[in-house]
């Protein structure tokens, strides 16, 4: 049985990465930003070059993933269009660092406002909110996810779909709908409900990186998630 965690113990698992462990933000969004941008890879059939993406991001942590992703994507010969749900001027921190790094890159990257006029697609990553939900979502994030559900393509969730809550399986109005679900360290409750698996899709863990005596401070014993390979299949 591999251990589910609520939204407060992941609360704790990253702080502790942070302040107990000097493994920093940014180490842990390389970490999970090269780990989506794989599984989108694996979405195309292994071949990367020339699919079109479009990556869906917030102004978190969550957000700052999906740019990671982003950009790997692009480095792998994808044409990969960036969609921000809050202006530029609103991301800080280190979402603030991995947006700079598209910007100088040249990347298009797009306000919300901008939805209609993006072209075909092949895959949208959802990468607008993580964890940290509260309530359903609203303006400009809510309309990003109802654009999304609206296309007749693959979506792959980073973490959680933008919109469900990963302490009590809740799936609020709206939702993302997606076709695979890349969650992070360990699987978050509200993702292992049986009632939100048209959410959730094929449910994946990714590594990045947390020390197994992290979890053992914390009661919770966790061995050999990732002996053959840093995403695996778990529901």
């Amino acid at each position: 049985m591999i251990p589910a965690l609520n939204t407060a113990q992941m609360i704790e698992v990253d702080r502790a990465m942070i302040e107990d462990y000097h493994i920093e933000l940014i180490q842990m969004m390389e970490n999970a930003g090269r780990a989506f941008a794989e599984l989108a890879h694996r979405q195309m059939g292994g071949t990367a070059q020339g699919h079109s993406v479009v990556v869906l991001c917030g102004n978190g942590n969550n957000g700052g993933g999906g740019m990671t992703a982003a950009r790997r994507l692009h480095n792998w010969g994808v044409k990969a269009t960036v969609v921000l749900s809050k202006p530029v001027d609103e991301f800080n921190g280190v979402p603030a660092h991995q947006l700079d790094i598209l910007q100088r890159m040249e990347i298009p990257i797009f306000e919300s406002a901008s939805l209609s006029d993006l072209g075909a697609v092949d895959l949208i990553l959802d990468a607008i909110i993580g964890y940290s939900l509260s309530g359903a979502p609203r303006g400009s994030a809510a309309e990003m996810i109802r654009w999304a559900n609206n296309q007749d393509v693959p979506i792959l969730a980073l973490d959680t779909p933008s919109g469900l809550d990963v302490t009590s399986g809740v799936a609020h109005d709206p939702t993302i709908r997606s076709t695979a679900t890349l969650t992070l360290a360990l699987p978050k409750q509200g993702l292992l409900n049986s009632d939100v698996k048209k959410f959730v899709g094929d449910l994946y863990l990714a590594d990045i990186g947390v020390p197994p005596e992290l979890y053992l401070k914390m009661g919770i014993q966790v061995t050999s998630l990732f002996d053959h390979e840093d995403i695996v299949r778990i529901g």
